[in-house]
């Protein structure tokens, strides 16, 4: 069951330098309305579109995650956007004075700490999820990344770590979301790096902004100055980069993720492999929820109730495209003691009504469409065949046709007993839910 989206209930700033750059920088981030999703917003840049924080806008980055739209860029992203996953935070905007988030002390702490402290305010839109049923695998440059189903509600990552070529065994760090103990045990993990690595890096225009107190050097296995956090802190902050390129996706992902030796470019090529496998079973008829709503699931989308709900079950649903339900015809439906007494007949505009509220269940369930209402704007086509009476059984067919942005055509039948008793072509117009 998907859940429901998040912001933060207060703005709240942060500054510093960033890690790569090394500019001095200043954050302002604030609450952001239901799908806004999150946005970074370059103050310093004239003129400049809202970055958002999402798969079209990934560019490619050395050792950091790189978004950008237009003109306007934004460098290190992963360690707030680790916090926000962890947190179920899915609308934010973040207003920035420079080209990169401020390194802070290396973790995710400092950002945690104050995502906390600004509170969690649940609204009202659904958060899109993907579920994995079948097993995925992303290989690249010696990195391995499966992705497999899980029996139970929620997402496992686990990362292992293996630098035995630079004198650091293995090491592996895990997390189960929601639920796990992110803030104590992943986002104190700082960003580490060898000593030997320092020299090519500086070289390349990276880590201007890094020193001794947001960035561990190595040499194998032990710190050249102060102590680890964890014995196992390296790959405690590789699983925070995951988290944090996997925000990416823009979806709530139920399965478990297992990674060898990736970084963030394997990483990257992670969300797009889940990213085209959510895409084809959203368009191909394989679904979230399973392929079947009870009256409890239709009411949680449909703002009808008794005695207007005109829809008792969703029996098939193939996709966003196609979906079958049913409507009990009592004989103790309230219009049945006007329409007409002695010889009750289901009045047609009624059985419309169920054939568009099916229609609604249909579009509601888009993910691209939470939030809205649709709303019906015109009927076409109608063909009124049979008498419906008290005892049938109306089998619902609805099929979308073509949907935009802000409409959807929906082709109807209604059946009784494999016998057509009505159809319409219907026109919805989709509206912010208020």
């Amino acid at each position: 069951m998907a859940r429901n989206q998040r912001s933060i209930k207060t703005s709240f700033s942060m500054e510093g330098v960033g890690l790569h750059g090394g500019q001095p920088v200043s954050v302002d981030l604030r609450p952001a309305k239901p799908d806004t999703g999150v946005v970074f917003v370059r103050s310093d840049v004239v003129d400049s579109d809202p970055i958002p924080a999402q798969l079209s806008a990934l560019v490619k980055g050395q050792r950091r995650t790189v978004l950008r739209r237009g003109p306007a860029e934004v460098h290190t992203v992963e360690h707030l956007l680790a916090c926000l996953l962890a947190l179920g935070i899915d609308n934010l905007e973040v207003e920035l004075d420079g080209p990169e988030l401020p390194g802070l002390d290396g973790s995710a702490e400092p950002w945690m700490a104050a995502l906390a402290s600004a509170g969690l305010s649940e609204q009202k839109a659904s958060r899109r999820t993907f579920t994995v049923e079948r097993p995925l695998c992303v290989q690249e440059d010696g990195a391995v990344i499966n992705v497999v189903p899980r029996g139970e509600p929620g997402l496992s990552l686990a990362y292992t770590l293996d630098y035995r070529e630079r004198g650091l065994a293995p090491q592996m760090a895990e997390i189960t979301l929601p639920g796990g103990d992110f803030a104590t045990q992943i986002a104190p993990a700082r960003t580490f790096v060898f000593a030997s690595e320092v020299e090519a890096l500086r070289e390349a225009g990276l880590g201007a902004g890094a020193d001794e107190t947001n960035t561990i050097v190595l040499d194998g296995a032990q710190p050249l100055h102060g102590e680890l956090r964890f014995p196992d802190e390296p790959a405690r902050h590789k699983l925070l980069d995951l988290m944090g390129d996997l925000f990416l996706l823009g979806a709530d992902v139920q399965g478990s993720i297992l990674a060898t030796r990736s970084g963030h470019k394997s990483h990257h090529a992670l969300v797009r492999c889940l990213a085209e496998a959510m895409e084809h079973e959203e368009t191909h008829g394989r679904l979230v929820r399973g392929t079947s709503m009870d009256i409890q699931e239709i009411t949680e989308l449909l703002p009808h109730r008794y005695p207007f709900l005109l829809v008792d079950r969703v029996l098939e649903l193939e996709g966003y495209k196609r979906a079958v339900g049913i409507k009990n015809v009592s004989v103790n439906e309230p219009f049945f003691q006007g329409h007409f007494p002695g010889q009750p007949i289901m009045p047609g505009v009624l059985i419309l009504e169920a054939l568009a509220q099916l229609s609604g269940t249909l579009l509601l369930r888009r993910m691209e469409y939470t939030g809205k209402l649709p709303v019906l704007w015109a009927i076409d086509k109608v063909k009124l065949r049979r008498a419906v009476v008290p005892g049938d059984q109306l089998r619902l067919e609805v099929e979308a046709t073509k949907v935009r942005d802000t409409m959807g055509r929906v082709e109807c039948l209604a059946k009784v007993n494999e016998h057509v008793v009505a159809e319409a072509q219907m026109v919805f117009t989709l509206v912010d839910a208020g």
